[in-house]
């Protein structure tokens, strides 16, 4: 007697990621402004085709509230200009663009803390478990998402002018450290990668899913170093954006010995869709 195929159920969103460790092609080079300062670029990261799926195919970083993507959770501020900047934005909501108003600065943040002991503010939740208090609902009458990313569209400006520096900047990870050469002369070495699960450290790990691994996050038209040409210039400057943007460019042309495997998956099964 012939068996009968079972169907299968589709297995969840995060099974269908990547794995976290892959070949990575890097480059290094030195700011062209600034000769003490090495820049470390994950080329297979930013030549990757990655792009926000917000409210398009994303399935959140907690299970049955995809709706909310990766604003389940408050933003701790990087710093007392982030807030400054933030806190000037929030005075250009009000009860029409933002669904969850609040007014004064303690009431939409709070007190907690990333490392468990030294306090440090950040958006506050809008109730116990979240999500932040900026995350308008899909039904909004005054749009679906981040408020202050809706303002600063509505502002004609980049929403990173608007938003905490973690919600701009995510899902580049930046880091800089100064280091000792053997000659015991100082530079600086800044390197942006990709900030994937480990960067939100062991709790990370339990995300429902996370878009940097996923091939549903990586069907962009063009390469992260293009698509995020203003958020890569505020984090290097213009002159060092321009130098890397070459150097992406060329790497281009020659073909990538290491391309992100997200993206890979992504065009082989827009491929086999074609094909069908």
């Amino acid at each position: 007697m012939a068996r009968v195929p079972v169907a299968l159920p589709d297995p969840r969103p995060r099974d269908r990621e990547v794995d976290l460790d892959f070949p990575r092609e890097w480059v290094e080079f030195f700011a062209p402004d600034d000769p003490e300062h090495r820049i470390r670029a994950d080329l297979t990261w930013l030549l990757s085709r990655w792009g926000c799926v917000f409210g398009n195919g994303c399935f959140g970083v907690i299970e049955g509230r995809a709706d909310e993507g990766c604003c389940s959770h408050g933003a701790f501020f990087t710093d007392a200009d982030d807030e400054k900047r933030v806190r000037a934005a929030v005075r250009r909501l009000d009860r029409s663009t933002w669904q969850h108003y609040r007014r004064g600065f303690n009431k939409w943040t709070e007190l907690d803390t990333i490392d468990g002991e030294n306090p440090a503010r950040r958006t506050a939740l809008r109730e116990t478990g979240g999500p932040c208090v900026f995350h308008n609902d899909p039904d909004f009458s005054g749009g679906y998402g981040c408020a202050l990313h809706a303002q600063a569209v509505r502002d004609g400006v980049h929403p990173l002018e608007y938003k905490p520096d973690v919600c701009w900047q995510l899902p580049v990870r930046r880091d800089q450290e100064w280091i000792t050469r053997q000659d015991e002369t100082q530079i600086l070495v800044t390197t942006l990668g990709e900030f994937d699960r480990r960067g939100w450290g062991s709790g990370g790990h339990d995300h429902h899913w996370w878009c940097t691994s996923a091939p549903e996050g990586h069907g962009a038209g063009e390469p992260l170093y293009r698509s995020y040409q203003a958020e890569l210039t505020a984090l290097l400057g213009a002159a060092t954006y321009a130098k890397l943007a070459e150097l992406c460019e060329q790497r281009e042309r020659q073909g990538q010995v290491a391309p992100h495997p997200a993206t890979v998956a992504n065009a082989a099964q827009r491929a086999a869709n074609v094909l069908r």
